[in-house]
């Protein structure tokens, strides 16, 4: 098992509610918890996206995992954290490439037009499978008008791709890089599929102020007293550019 999937095992039935994350149990909250089993990822990105889930709600079951993105670091390291709800662990940690107008090894820019070959931030809902130009993939639904409410049509989709790997890092410094969909490495990209589609949460992060300001699911009134301050320190203490 390549030392970036932790662990593939099969999801609970059960699945717990986005309030679910604010709520204490034995004292720790699940937010806690989540980010003990993934101590690389920072905590502050967790938190913004679990207020962002809570936010979104769910016309449907609640998600059964919460799958985060943070492109503000470089493509040479895991980026892409997929949790457990219900089992209150860590099931993916791994490499993901950005889009090839959106940067280099480190992403700048993003995008929600046709064309733009960037990736797209914010919040995402995971759809149907199917297999497509790039093998087995996952179709993605943009929960943010204006910022990614164009990834279905786009054909912003998870995807395996042979482009993410260690090879290419080692080869040219960078992963290679995709036309803004989220690619992950090919060995374990039905794996990651089958866990997190029909109706999971994504949530592509990056210190971008003027969605962090606008974004209607980092909006104080509806994610919590606590969003802006999550939301500034967020922006304020991430590596962006380093």
């Amino acid at each position: 098992m390549n030392r970036f999937s932790l662990c593939l095992i099969p999801l609970l039935a059960a699945s717990v509610s986005a309030p679910a994350l604010a709520q204490a149990r034995g004292g720790v909250s699940l937010v806690d918890t989540l980010a003990r089993t993934a101590p690389k990822l920072d905590r502050k990105v967790l938190e913004l996206a679990a207020r962002a889930m809570s936010c979104a709600g769910s016309a449907a079951a609640p998600p059964s995992t919460l799958s985060v993105i943070d492109y503000s670091l470089p493509s040479t390291q895991p980026r892409l954290w997929v949790f457990d709800l219900a089992r209150q662990r860590l099931l993916f940690e791994e490499w993901v490439a950005h889009g090839r107008n959106t940067g280099e090894n480190l992403a700048t820019r993003f995008s929600n037009q046709e064309g733009s070959y960037m990736s797209s931030l914010g919040a995402f809902r995971t759809q149907e499978s199917y297999i497509g130009q790039n093998g087995y993939s996952l179709r993605l639904q943009g929960l943010e008008p204006g910022i990614n409410d164009n990834a279905r049509d786009r054909a912003i989709v998870i995807h395996g791709a042979p482009y993410v790997s260690q090879q290419l890092i080692s080869s040219q410094g960078r992963l290679g890089r995709s036309l803004g969909c989220p690619a992950v490495r090919a060995e374990v990209a039905r794996s990651l599929i089958d866990t997190i589609r029909g109706g999971s949460f994504v949530f592509a992060y990056y210190p971008d102020q003027k969605w962090l300001r606008q974004s209607p699911l980092l909006d104080e009134g509806c994610g919590g007293a606590g969003t802006r301050t999550a939301t500034a320190a967020a922006s304020s203490g991430k590596r962006g550019g380093s």
